[in-house]
């Protein structure tokens, strides 16, 4: 079973952590940091959890004037690199929503070695016509991180993080951000925009519809961004976005020998087969997803579309043998009965079968 990633957070590197501080402030007392980290709750926290916490204990160990304790902190950061370094911009977002222009400077400072996407939030709701200035400036960054920080940090819907509820409703502000950084050089920041924009669709499709028939055709990397960035409008079949990258009903296309597995345990994965048949000389251009219906706690079904390939097929058949898991995961909780499982193309449901699924 893979580590989880909770348990970075490991003795080793708290110790280096301590080590480095040190170096910047003598007085640092690492036995009472190391204390305070490692609780009696410290094993039951989740990955984000421990971030939060490990702030919390610097801001204990460190000085309490705030500034002088940010000083320290980005003398100490540039030693560690990735997300799970990301407590020091966690520090800003917990105690510097008072000190605007030093908390801004830090968090450009940490993000290039631990992203601020988090960190930055609290910022943008509280001052958002200078957070949004700012964040418009950070798009013209000459350092990728920065850059990124400008689109990822404003994302309505940012996983883990707080979400922004008036961006939600009107993500206007957002727009002249990703305008800036759609041909961004780094691919880093492209699919940062391709992510804001995929948020931005589940409250305002048309606003990303729009986007993408304005945009679509600029270059290839563009044309790539916004194939990631309608990933749910494609899933949802949205008329408009289907039309735009060529997908039309599929009428001429017909699924022959559609074979699912009749049962499944918990923990395996199920077997389905089918083949793609055309009425005409090649199938053309198709994007294939399977649905499964996942029974719910109070016994409706929900359904899950998981792609399975997108291309421009030329031959009249094609045959497809996959398997949908039902290992344990975090996001998923799954219940025994009656199942579904469906065929997808261009957005049309064109066969279905049952399954069941035992303890």
């Amino acid at each position: 079973m893979p580590e989880l990633l909770k348990n970075l957070y490991s003795v080793p590197l708290l110790e280096v952590l301590c080590r480095e501080i040190k170096y910047s402030f003598a007085a640092f007392n690492a036995s009472e940091f190391m204390s305070l980290v490692l609780d009696e709750q410290w094993e039951s926290r989740e990955l984000k959890q421990r971030m939060n916490h490990i702030s919390k204990a610097l801001h204990i160990c460190l000085p309490q004037d705030y500034c002088e304790a940010i000083e320290i902190l980005k003398r100490t950061s540039p030693a560690f690199t990735g997300f799970e370094y990301m407590f020091f911009p966690g520090f800003v977002e917990l105690y510097g929503i008072d000190h605007y222009g030093v908390s801004i400077a830090a968090l450009e400072h940490f993000t290039e070695n631990a992203s601020s996407e988090f960190a930055v939030r609290p910022f943008i709701k509280q001052y958002e016509a200078k957070m949004m200035e700012q964040m418009n400036r950070w798009a013209e960054s000459n350092n990728y991180h920065v850059r990124r920080l400008a689109s990822e940090g404003c994302r309505p819907r940012l996983p883990w993080a707080m979400a922004l509820p008036a961006f939600k409703r009107d993500p206007r502000l957002i727009l002249s951000i990703l305008k800036k950084l759609k041909a961004d050089e780094s691919e880093y920041v492209r699919r940062s925009v391709a992510n804001n924009l995929n948020d931005i669709a589940k409250d305002n499709p048309l606003t990303v519809v729009s986007i993408a028939q304005r945009w679509l055709g600029d270059n290839e990397q563009t044309d790539r961004l916004l194939k990631h960035a309608c990933r749910t409008l494609l899933k949802q079949a949205q008329p408009d976005i289907m039309k735009l990258f060529g997908l039309a009903k599929p009428e001429h296309i017909q699924i022959g020998d559609l074979d699912v597995q009749p049962s499944v345990k918990m923990g395996h994965e199920l077997l389905f087969s089918f083949t793609l048949n055309s009425v005409e000389q090649s199938l053309g251009k198709v994007r294939i997803e399977y649905g499964v219906d996942f029974m719910k706690k109070n016994g409706t079904l929900s359904r899950k579309l998981f792609k399975i390939s997108e291309a421009d097929l030329s031959e009249k058949a094609k045959s497809y043998r996959k398997t949908s898991s039902f290992r344990k995961i975090s996001t998923r909780k799954y219940y025994a009965g009656a199942h579904g499982l469906a065929i997808v193309v261009n957005g049309f449901e064109l066969a279905n079968a049952a399954f069941e699924l035992h303890e």
